[in-house]
């Protein structure tokens, strides 16, 4: 296990920018909007030659318990709880408040290790806010700009005595990569709820106010012995409605997850028809070259549950006609059902996604289906279907060469990919179709 270091502070004292600046990338949405950061994100850090984990957190804001502030307060707790040490932040320019004092006497409680830094400490105007912090009873501050990377020393100084040996292991001696599976939906229709569920824990906040989750929150857990990368989203509206920058800053992280995971998992409201936007975010999977399936939520309070299945599968065939066979799951995050079923179409549609055909298999198939039904003729001639070849998986990727690529009508590309699809077993799964002119490129002269 890896030495684990928690951030602290109030909203806006730079702790999302401090946690960017460890893991190397900008993982943790950063704005000048306080409150931003909701739920823990973690992710693996590196200073010089010491590895840690570190987690990123809302800070710990006094509030009711069941307010939305008490429930990311009690995610905060839990990650300190089980910290090796905290990094608590105080912006430098600011001086340190009563909200600090505050957090301060809670941390000298907690028994924790707990390092002060005094961020934001560019320039002579963060002396004074410096000078203060030594009141707070935590020792020495260090003065760190987490945005320019300045003070990055005195963090690995500061850690260096907690590390041991843990933190210098071997990274590459790491099992298998895990499968990148991402959660997304519109708001409101129970993605954290799911997650939750899944992880048998209140990993992530969730509750009646809409837009709870901002950050795209990576989980690494094990499903029957297989590591998956769990990723819930913020949910998504249309474009024209998404109003204040914080919203914005979320679709984005959302869309980005979609761009990097392997199977994506649409989850949609099965008390509600489908909206322009449930397709709009499948379609963009598909696109993306993502594997794709669709769960109908919230299924432990649908009445006519056949007449609902109808209904999604219907408008799923209607609308996405390029994801033909695409698995629909029903599943509920309150009470747990169906979601044994939903992990096996996960892994079913991750292999139909990383799927080979073998070439002599394509051409034997493509000489059956051009008898079957021929190209057409263009100028009086009919075009030659030459060659099939699967140039790539994740998506299955294939190349077909022909006499005149540029007149071959989509109408009977969409039949050669709906053909492939069926007699290869590649339901569900976006398909790739290049077309090139010329014969059997790999034919012997």
């Amino acid at each position: 296990m890896s030495l684990v270091v928690v951030l602290l502070g109030r909203p806006n004292v730079g702790k999302s920018t401090l946690f960017n600046r460890l893991v190397g990338r900008k993982r943790a949405l950063v704005a000048d909007s306080p409150s931003l950061t909701r739920d823990r994100r973690e992710g693996e850090a590196r200073l010089a030659d010491l590895g840690f984990r570190v987690i990123d957190t809302a800070g710990l804001e006094d509030g009711p318990q069941e307010t939305l502030a008490g429930r990311a307060q009690a995610q905060t707790r839990l990650a300190l709880a089980g910290a090796d040490v905290g990094l608590f932040l105080i912006d430098a320019r600011e001086g340190v408040t009563l909200e600090d004092r505050r957090l301060a006497r809670e941390l000298r409680k907690s028994g924790k290790p707990i390092l002060l830094l005094a961020n934001k400490a560019e320039g002579r105007g963060a002396l004074p806010g410096i000078a203060e912090a030594y009141g707070l009873g935590l020792g020495e501050p260090a003065a760190i700009s987490a945005e320019h990377g300045e003070g990055m020393g005195f963090i690995y100084e500061g850690l260096l005595p907690f590390a041991g040996d843990r933190a210098f292991e071997e990274r590459d001696r790491e099992g298998p990569k895990p499968l990148s599976l991402a959660v997304v939906g519109r708001p409101n229709v129970g993605k954290s709820t799911l997650v939750n569920r899944l992880l048998g824990e209140e990993r992530v906040l969730c509750g009646p106010e809409p837009g709870i989750t901002r950050d795209a929150i990576e989980i690494d857990w094990l499903w029957r012995g297989r590591a998956v990368r769990l990723v819930d989203t913020a949910g998504l509206r249309r474009r024209a409605r998404v109003e204040e920058k914080p919203e914005e800053l979320a679709a984005a992280d959302a869309l980005r997850a979609i761009r990097f995971a392997e199977v994506v998992v649409l989850l949609v409201d099965a008390l509600a028809p489908l909206e322009r936007q449930d397709l709009a975010l499948a379609r963009l999977a598909a696109e993306e070259g993502r594997a794709l399936l669709v769960a109908a939520s919230k299924w432990d309070a649908v009445a006519d549950k056949k007449a609902a299945l109808r209904e999604i599968e219907a408008r799923l065939l209607r609308s996405l006609a390029q994801l033909q066979g695409i698995s629909l799951v029903p599943v509920s995050g309150l009470t747990g059902f169906g979601l044994e079923a939903l992990l096996e179409a996960v892994f079913a549609a991750h292999a139909v996604w990383n799927r080979r055909v073998k070439t002599a298999d394509l051409n034997r198939w493509l000489a059956a289906v051009e008898e079957r039904h021929p190209p057409p003729l263009v100028g009086g001639r009919r075009l030659k279907l030459r060659y099939l070849t699967q140039v790539n998986s994740r998506p299955p990727s294939f190349a077909l060469f022909l006499s005149q690529p540029g007149e071959l009508p989509q109408s009977y590309r969409r039949y050669l990919v709906n053909a492939l699809r069926e007699d290869f077993a590649l339901k569900g799964t976006p398909i790739r179709m290049m077309l090139r002119k010329g014969a059997n490129p790999y034919a012997q002269t």
